[in-house]
């Protein structure tokens, strides 16, 4: 029997609307450059695992939590704030002869496959150039949480953990191998916040947004 002309238009809009859901866009998010931080080890001589960290990454975030695979990171490291808690040793870290932050003064990492694992896990692979050189690194992801941050201005954030592990020979970082060790391992802590543009549907309950108009505590940054 013949579909009836309004029924078919029916199905045909349908089919396209569910079409365009399954395929939506995702959000865009810009890091946080203050609850963002990147941690580094590596063997000290054979005694120890030196530590560092390093803050005020940037860079931005395409992310739909029910589809990993459409993700897509772009993220600038700026070398010349790592911090070894020692003025001396930060010196050493940063000169020519190690990472040349005065050379190469950001470290950058841009994925190019999401890989994901289950609901809150992915391997996150790209490509990382760090003093000059680029090669492909993978990154293990686990998404904390997103949702609306309790505090002022209250934007709809996402916090990610990750680690992964890199030879600093691959990048031409050499220097003192009886001393230092050649493999680094990273731990990073990012969180996001969605971009305005995309805030529509995370306005504020009126009841948060009658709040006094006195400045709130500010946070505690780490």
């Amino acid at each position: 029997m013949p579909v009836p002309i309004a029924l078919a238009r029916w199905l045909l809009l349908s089919f396209g609307f569910a079409s365009i859901a399954a395929h939506a866009e995702p959000v865009r998010y810009a890091l946080d450059p203050v609850h963002t931080r990147v941690m580094f080890a590596v063997q000290h001589a054979g005694f120890s695992h030196a530590l560092g960290t390093i803050s005020g990454s940037r860079g931005e975030l395409w992310f739909d939590p029910d589809d990993w695979s459409t993700a897509r990171v772009v993220v600038e490291v700026p070398l010349q704030r790592a911090d070894l808690g020692d003025a001396d040793w930060n010196h050493a870290v940063l000169a020519r002869n190690l990472l040349d932050a005065e050379g190469f003064p950001v470290a950058r990492f841009v994925s190019t496959r999401i890989e994901p694992v289950d609901a809150s896990t992915a391997n996150v692979h790209g490509e990382l150039t760090l003093r000059g050189a680029t090669r492909e690194a993978t990154l293990t992801v686990t998404l904390n949480a997103l949702k609306r941050h309790p505090l002022p201005p209250f934007r709809r954030t996402a916090g990610f953990s990750a680690t992964a592990t890199l030879l600093r020979s691959d990048y031409g970082i050499d220097a003192w191998k009886s001393v230092i060790g050649d493999e680094v391992e990273l731990r990073i802590e990012a969180e996001a916040v969605r971009d305005r543009n995309g805030d529509d549907a995370e306005q504020t309950p009126a009841t948060e947004t009658s709040a006094p108009t006195a400045s709130p505590e500010p946070e505690p940054t780490p």
